[in-house]
């Protein structure tokens, strides 16, 4: 997950963009030949175009840009020191 990456795709494209893009990349994850590495690439775009559509979702309810940034990142901060 890269902060800065997460806003540069909130920012510059629709959630509708966002979540499409989502999908073509969970297909491609599902064919049987890619490789570790290919693997590892998808899932970091797959969790940055996530923490986009989520940060828009908070933004479109109201939120400040900055602050639904920030607790995008905290939120997925604590669940990693559980």
């Amino acid at each position: 997950m890269k902060l800065p990456v997460i806003r540069h795709l909130q920012k510059n494209n629709s959630p509708e963009k966002i979540q499409h893009c989502i999908e073509v990349l969970e297909s491609f994850s599902e064919y049987n030949r890619i490789t570790d590495e290919e693997m590892d690439v998808v899932g970091e775009l797959i969790t940055n175009l996530c923490g986009a559509y989520e940060v828009a979702d908070m933004i479109e309810k109201g939120m400040d840009e900055r602050d639904a940034a920030n607790n995008f990142a905290k939120k997925v901060m604590g669940s990693i020191d559980r």
